[in-house]
């Protein structure tokens, strides 16, 4: 599928106070819909705020459940294919979360009929691995506009991570952030470092404003798979959106083919029987 617009939202949150984020939130989604928009990125945390601190725990929820639901009827009355927003997930019998009962920072990517893929945060930055578990292995989601794998954030520091989701056949890669003011550097390199590495469209969507002592770096942007800014939020409340032609990933890959030249050696086992 070609032509496939796509929207990148950039809010500031307040943090513990989720109606009034779900508020902000869905007025900003609504524009982009309006806008053409097919698929939408929401910041990491959007709806509760980041720094909860030790209070992460009163928030946390079930995946499948509210926010689940609510996302989906965002779908339904947006005419939207997926949304992709973060939840606390309260510990289950999934990943490693239950062995102490900590939560876990999950992405989900969510359709008209319900729950596409979720995925919990591997790569936990400072103090979050004070209050989260980390989660167990990259995802890749079926959804109706292609393969869409997940990140969280301080993931896109990690090559391996982007590379994994390519070798799982993902086309688009959806980021939502809570990325830091001090390290605007490191977001501008490693989103367009991870796309052109893996001839990928990258949707990376974060926040801006400020929570205790953690100032947010903005700039929500769109990555072309050869790693060029197809549309970029600096600061402010906003939406960055791009239609993508998925033809551009075929035609990057063959002119730099990364993928076609890897060396499975050079991977763990389970990614090297991935790709044979």
């Amino acid at each position: 599928m070609n032509g496939l617009k796509v929207a990148a939202v950039q809010m500031d949150a307040v943090l513990g106070k989720p109606e009034a984020n779900w508020e902000t939130a869905e007025a900003l989604v609504a524009g982009a819909a309006s806008a053409g928009a097919r698929v939408v990125v929401l910041p990491e945390l959007f709806a509760t705020g980041y720094r909860l601190d030790e209070d992460y725990g009163r928030y946390a929820e079930t995946v499948p459940g509210p926010t689940t639901a609510r996302l989906e009827a965002w779908c339904a009355g947006h005419k939207l294919e997926v949304v992709v927003g973060t939840v606390i997930e309260e510990s289950s019998e999934r990943g490693q979360a239950a062995a102490r009962g900590a939560p876990r920072i999950t992405a989900v990517a969510v359709g008209r009929d319900g729950l596409l893929g979720a995925y919990g945060k591997m790569n936990l930055w400072d103090r979050e691995r004070l209050y989260f578990e980390p989660g167990s292995g990259p995802v890749v989601c079926s959804t109706p506009v292609g393969p869409i794998g997940l990140l969280i954030c301080y993931d896109l520091g990690f090559p391996e991570m982007a590379r994994s989701l390519a070798l799982l056949g993902a086309d688009i890669v959806c980021a939502p952030a809570a990325f830091g003011a001090p390290r605007l550097y490191a977001w501008d390199l490693s989103t367009r470092s991870r796309a052109l590495e893996n001839g990928f469209f990258i949707i990376a969507a974060n926040r801006v404003g400020q929570e205790k002592d953690s100032v947010f770096a903005g700039h929500s942007r769109i990555v072309a798979p050869d790693g060029g800014i197809l549309a970029e939020i600096p600061l402010g409340a906003g939406a960055a959106t791009a239609e993508l032609n998925l033809e551009a990933i075929a035609t990057q890959r063959a002119a730099l083919p990364y993928l076609r030249d890897l060396r499975p050696e050079y991977l763990p086992s389970a990614r090297a029987k991935a790709i044979r």
